[in-house]
């Protein structure tokens, strides 16, 4: 499989260039020339396979002669090592659980095995690889956790100062060993340009071998559609539609299941599903993709402006606006309609969501037929990694567990810089 830029479909660049760039030098994201189709007898067997072995599968079409197969079982294997349930929650409504895994958020399955991906070419290359992370939550702590002590990778993780739970930013600067916490003056959306610049800089580029484990990276995106599969085996046997909620911010996570359905993957439709910051909801609805400055939610992994994987999303469609709304629909809801679904649910069914969760089960819920339809929403982080919010909505206490308890107790360690480029760029020469 080769892999051209979203800005120029001319070039071609195998998967393990792909993911040590992270980013082509033309700042497009990488994309594979071609979506396999994947073959009946995978389907007719998938209710059968393993979510390991699932992984496996679907990941051999785009690895290609990068990583044997041997080792591709393995790194499957190891990273894909915890439950992903499907967990009914009323009726014709499911929610996929993806916070079983080590950080308690759904970022852990594609760092995990990026992580693994870029240990593999770091040993073959013998030479030191420097990821950088925009993280508007969850990633930085799934990167970090991913890659802790690692030989020959270094991690830099870039977060904005106040916008991230306490949860959260503990497991950001509390690693420590090969991993850094850059506190941004700003947003996630400056924190993502920060990022975005130092891969285009031909100084830093000469310097050091740079790489993003943001879902830019194609290693972080494609293990995102392993789920969706092993999702929909676990909803068999069913005569209905399958339909998906995808809360989202970058949308990769949406990607993901957009590129499964193009495999072959029967799902009947997705729901993007956002908070405030609704720039591709607006863009489903007219047609036209205006980013804007983020503005801050209690949903905040999903407070992005200027989402990066829009342009897969376009990618995939050919930028025919007509054809992806076919298959996605668009919904966004406020922080006062989050809590109240926060408040319903665990009233009606005593299911805790945290506040991604409920966006994605909002957006279910307005567009589910349960007539002739059975939808799954994504809850993509543990709701103790937002405790405090969840907690004053359902005024009860919710158990934190051991792994996020041992992070609060850990001594915070980042280093706060402003949004400037030139300082940022001074940190990483000196580094």
């Amino acid at each position: 499989m080769k892999y051209f830029s979203t800005n120029n479909k001319d070039i071609r660049y195998s998967f393990k260039e792909a993911v040590i760039k992270g980013l082509a030098p033309d700042n497009g994201l990488f994309f594979p020339v071609s979506i396999p189709k994947l073959e009946d007898e995978f389907f007719q067997r998938l209710t059968e396979l393993s979510l390991p072995e699932i992984g496996y599968e679907v990941a051999k079409h785009f690895v290609g002669d990068d990583i044997s197969d041997s080792d591709l079982r393995e790194i499957t294997k190891e990273v894909l090592n915890f439950p992903i349930p499907v967990v009914p929650i009323e009726d014709g409504v499911n929610t996929l659980e993806l916070f079983h895994g080590p950080t308690c958020a759904f970022k852990d399955v594609g760092a995990r095995f990026m992580s693994r991906c870029l240990s593999a070419f770091a040993k073959q290359n013998q030479e030191e690889v420097t990821i950088l992370v925009a993280t508007s939550g969850d990633t930085g702590s799934a990167v970090a956790n991913g890659f802790l002590g690692v030989e020959g990778v270094k991690v830099i993780i870039l977060y904005p100062a106040g916008k991230v739970s306490k949860i959260q930013e503990q497991q950001l600067t509390t690693m420590g060993q090969n991993i850094t916490a850059l506190e941004v003056d700003g947003t996630f959306d400056d924190c993502q340009v920060l990022v975005k610049t130092a891969f285009g800089d031909t100084d830093l580029n000469a310097e050091l071998s740079l790489t993003s484990a943001n879902s830019i990276n194609i290693a972080r995106l494609l293990p995102q559609s392993f789920y969706y599969f092993y999702a929909w085996a676990q909803l068999q046997p069913t005569d209905k539609k399958v339909v998906f909620s995808v809360p989202s911010g970058n949308y990769g996570n949406l990607t993901g299941g957009l590129l499964a359905k193009q495999m072959g993957l029967p799902i009947d439709s997705f729901i993007a599903s956002a908070n405030t910051n609704k720039v591709v909801p607006d863009y489903l609805s007219s047609g036209k993709y205006e980013p804007k400055a983020s503005v801050q939610t209690i949903s905040n992994a999903m407070d992005v402006g200027a989402p990066s994987n829009f342009a897969r999303m376009m990618e995939l469609y050919q930028e025919k606006h007509f054809d992806i709304v076919k298959d996605v629909k668009g919904a966004w809801f406020s922080d006062e309609e989050t809590q109240e679904a926060i408040a319903d649910v665990y009233s009606r069914n005593k299911y805790i969501l945290d506040p991604h969760g409920a966006v994605g089960y909002l957006g279910l819920k307005r567009y589910l037929n349960t007539d002739s339809e059975v939808g799954v929403f994504l809850e993509t982080a543990h709701p103790a990694k937002f405790k405090d919010t969840v907690e004053k909505v359902l005024n009860t206490e919710i158990r934190v567990p051991d792994y996020l308890q041992q992070c609060l107790g850990k001594e915070k360690k980042s280093i706060l810089i402003s949004k400037d480029f030139s300082e940022f760029k001074s940190f990483l020469l000196l580094k």
